[in-house]
C-alpha cells in the first residue's frame, strides 16, 4: 500500500501556508514521519481564513493532517542547536523561507549536509535559490500573475481572474514531493543526499505546457475566453435551461453525433464547422449556433442524451452539487479526520488508490507545539534537556 511506502522515513517541515506543506502533507500520507516545526507566534497558513476550526484555520487543518507538532524558536541558539542534532538522524528537511533565510541561521544546505551527508534538502521559493528574483517573497497569487497564467483565465475584455484554489502552491507541493522521492530512489544507489531546488515560477511555467509551447511556435498571444479550449472546438461550457454544460466533441466523430443528437446533422458538412481547426476558427458562430439549442433543455436532459451518445459532457458543479457526485463517493476521495476537540473534519484524501487509502484513519494537524516533548524524547534528548528548552522559551 501507498500508504506505507514511506514508513520509517524522517522529514523535517519547515514550510508554511500551501505549497511546503502540500508537500509535507503526500510524504505524510504516504507513511512518512513528518515532525512539523513552526515558531512561537505558529506559521502563517493558521491565521488564513474562513472557514475556521477553533483557533486555526480550515486552510491549516487541510494541509498538515497527519504531522507530528513542534513549537522552537529559531530566534534563540539553543533551538537552532536542537534542530541540528534532528538533522543529523532525519532524511528529509523541506524548508520556504525566503533563500538565504536558512543560512543566515545556521541551517542552510551546506552547513547541514556536514552533519549528515546522506540528508535530502528540499527548498521550496518563489523564484528560486539564485538569480535576479531569489530574494523576492512571492504567494500563489502572485506567481499566476507573473508566470502569464492570469492572462489565459477569464472572459475577454474582462479584469484580470485568477484560479481561486491556489493551484501554483499545489502543484509545486507535488513536484517538490516527486522530486523528493526521486532523490530517495538515486540515494539508495549512491548512498548520497542533495539539495534540491523547486520553485513556484518554474511550477507555474510547467502548468502551462500546451499554451506557451504553442506561444513559442507561432507567436500568438493567447487571449482569455472563458471556458473555451483555444486549440479545440466545441469544447467549453454551454447554459442550458437550469444551469451549465461542459461538452468536449471536437473529435470528428462525436462532432458527428453531436450534430445529429441536436437534429443539425447538415453542420458536419457545413465549411464553418466541417473540422476543429473550422470550428474554433468560428467559435462565436458555433458557440451561438449551440447554444441557441442547449439553452431549451435542462442539463439533466443534455446529460442523458449526451452520454448515451458517448460525447464527453459533464454538469458544471459547484461543491454542493460535488458532495453527492457518485464517483466522489465511490473513489472516497473526501476524507474524514477526527479531531480531539473539534469533532469530525472533512477533507480532500490521498488522490492515489483512494478508495483503498480511505479505509484508513488520518491523524489531524497539530496543534501549536503539541508533540514537542514527545519528538524531542524520540531524537535522545532526555528529560531534563526538555524542560530547559521548554523552561527557556526555545521550544514550546
Amino acid at each position: 500500500m501507498l500508504r506505507d511506502a514511506l514508513k520509517g522515513l524522517t522529514v523535517l517541515d519547515f514550510t508554511q501556508i500551501a505549497a511546503g506543506p502540500t508537500c509535507t502533507m503526500l510524504l505524510a500520507d504516504m507513511g512518512a514521519q513528518v515532525i512539523k516545526i513552526e515558531p512561537p507566534e505558529g506559521e502563517l497558513g493558521r491565521t488564513l481564513g474562513p472557514a475556521w476550526v477553533g483557533e486555526s484555520s480550515a486552510l491549516y487543518q487541510g494541509f498538515n493532517r497527519g504531522k507530528l507538532g513542534v513549537c522552537l524558536d529559531l530566534k534563540k541558539p539553543e533551538s537552532i542547536a536542537a534542530v541540528k542534532r534532528m538533522v543529523a538522524k532525519a532524511d528529509v528537511l523541506i524548508e520556504s523561507m525566503r533563500p538565504g533565510v536558512m543560512a543566515r541561521l545556521g541551517l542552510g544546505y551546506e552547513e547541514v549536509a556536514e552533519l549528515n551527508p546522506k540528508l535530502i534538502y528540499c527548498s521550496i521559493s518563489a523564484y528560486g535559490q539564485q538569480g535576479p528574483y531569489a530574494e523576492r517573497a512571492g504567494v500563489d497569487g502572485i506567481l499566476q500573475a507573473d508566470s502569464g497564467l492570469m492572462s489565459l483565465i477569464g472572459l475577454p475584455n474582462s479584469p484580470p481572474c485568477k484560479v481561486q484554489a491556489p493551484i501554483v502552491d499545489v502543484v509545486t507541493g507535488y513536484m517538490a514531493s516527486m522530486s523528493i522521492l526521486a532523490k530517495l530512489q538515486a540515494r539508495h544507489a549512491d548512498g548520497k543526499g542533495g539539495h534540491l531546488d523547486v520553485c513556484l515560477m518554474n511550477c507555474a511555467l510547467a502548468l502551462q505546457q500546451s499554451s506557451i509551447t504553442s506561444f513559442l511556435r507561432d507567436g500568438q498571444l493567447p487571449k482569455p475566453i472563458g471556458s473555451a479550449a483555444p486549440y479545440a472546438a466545441p469544447n467549453e461550457a454551454f447554459q442550458t435551461a437550469d444551469g451549465w454544460i461542459m461538452v468536449a466533441a471536437y473529435n470528428g466523430n462525436r462532432w458527428e453525433r453531436l450534430c445529429k443528437v441536436i437534429g443539425h446533422e447538415e453542420w458536419v458538412n457545413d465549411p464553418h464547422f466541417d473540422s476543429s481547426s473550422n470550428r474554433v476558427s468560428n467559435r462565436a458562430l458555433m458557440q451561438e449556433s449551440l447554444n441557441s439549442i442547449f439553452v431549451t433543455r435542462p442539463t439533466a436532459h443534455w446529460l442523458e442524451v449526451l452520454c448515451e451518445a458517448d460525447i464527453l459532457c459533464a454538469k458544471v458543479a459547484d461543491y454542493s452539487d460535488l458532495l453527492a457526485h457518485p464517483q466522489l463517493v465511490e473513489n472516497g476521495m473526501l476524507a474524514s479526520v477526527e479531531h480531539p476537540r473539534h469533532g469530525t473534519l472533512r477533507t480532500v484524501g490521498f488522490p492515489i488508490n483512494s478508495a483503498q487509502a480511505a479505509t484508513e484513519r488520518y491523524r489531524p494537524a497539530p496543534d501549536l507545539g503539541e508533540h514537542s516533548r514527545r519528538v524531542l524524547s524520540e531524537f535522545e534528548f532526555n528529560e531534563e534537556e526538555i524542560d530547559r528548552l521548554l523552561k527557556s522559551g526555545a521550544a514550546r
